[in-house]
């Protein structure tokens, strides 16, 4: 499970490729690479670089039609970071609630 969670940190960690998918995700239907490649000053080789990794994190999926590549998102794999976070922000709940009863019952 963790290499998938690196993956998924690796996919997220790049600001363009946050833009690349939040853009997938805004259109809510498949862009092609060009499409995508037009709103960034980066080449076509450069976000198809991104789209890569993107698509090895399981983030977008890619269907050719014809010549062109078509990206379609999937933010389902984000459930896993959002569970691994959780676990996180779980133990810090409990950390503070342990630290502030220990605070008010040595005040007390």
């Amino acid at each position: 499970m963790q290499d998938r969670i690196t993956q998924l940190f690796k996919a997220i960690a790049d600001p363009t490729r946050r833009e690349i998918f939040h853009a997938l995700v805004i259109a809510s239907s498949a862009l092609s690479i060009t499409q995508i490649s037009n709103q960034f000053e980066i080449s076509r080789q450069g976000v198809t670089k991104h789209i890569k990794t993107l698509e090895d994190a399981g983030l977008i999926h890619l269907n050719k039609k014809g010549r062109e590549q078509f990206c379609s998102a999937n933010a389902k794999p984000l459930k896993e970071i959002n569970s691994w976070v959780q676990f996180y922000e779980q133990f810090w709940d409990d950390s503070l609630d342990h630290l502030d009863n220990y605070l008010n019952h040595k005040t007390s």
